[in-house]
């Protein structure tokens, strides 16, 4: 074999192996960003759960009151929450309190696929390199299509 005939072989597995690298690390960064809110959500009971009522939003976050709504938990004056297009003043959200914070995450279905929001993000990126890197268009496509319905689902709930 001659190395005229072992670089295209070597350039097709560079391309493969790039594109499988970058998608995994799509992915993992997805889920490593979706983590750091959805444990919250996910793990609620071992959390302060209540109602924040939205009395002010800025242009990134929110903030109000929070009413606990079981034994443990403590009424505080002011919590905050990430602004996202549910949240208008005088709404009543349920959350879960950030362990020694006075963040609040959105719980319950609507919480849950908000914090995934940058995994659906992931997907469709991913979708995007495995049909163009990897040329299996039918796996980009059931990538891409879960991600989109993700961010579908979560654009719908709030």
């Amino acid at each position: 074999m001659s190395a005229a005939t072992a670089q295209p072989g070597l350039l097709l597995f560079g391309r493969r192996a790039g594109s499988v690298l970058l998608a995994l690390l799509l992915l993992v960064a997805g889920v490593w960003t979706s983590w750091q809110t959805a444990q919250h959500v996910m793990l609620s009971e071992e959390r302060e759960q209540g109602t924040m009522s939205v009395a002010r939003c800025a242009e990134e976050t929110c903030t109000g009151p929070f009413v606990p709504a079981g034994r443990g938990a403590e009424p505080r004056d002011r919590v905050v929450i990430d602004k996202s297009i549910g949240e208008r003043k005088g709404v009543k959200v349920p959350v879960a309190v950030k362990p020694g914070t006075d963040e609040v995450v959105r719980t319950g279905g609507p919480g849950f696929l908000h914090a995934w929001v940058p995994l659906g993000g992931a997907l469709v990126l991913a979708g995007v390199v495995i049909g163009g890197g990897l040329r299996q268009p039918r796996t980009a496509w059931g990538v891409g299509l879960t991600g989109a319905a993700l961010l579908v689902a979560s654009f719908a709930t709030l």
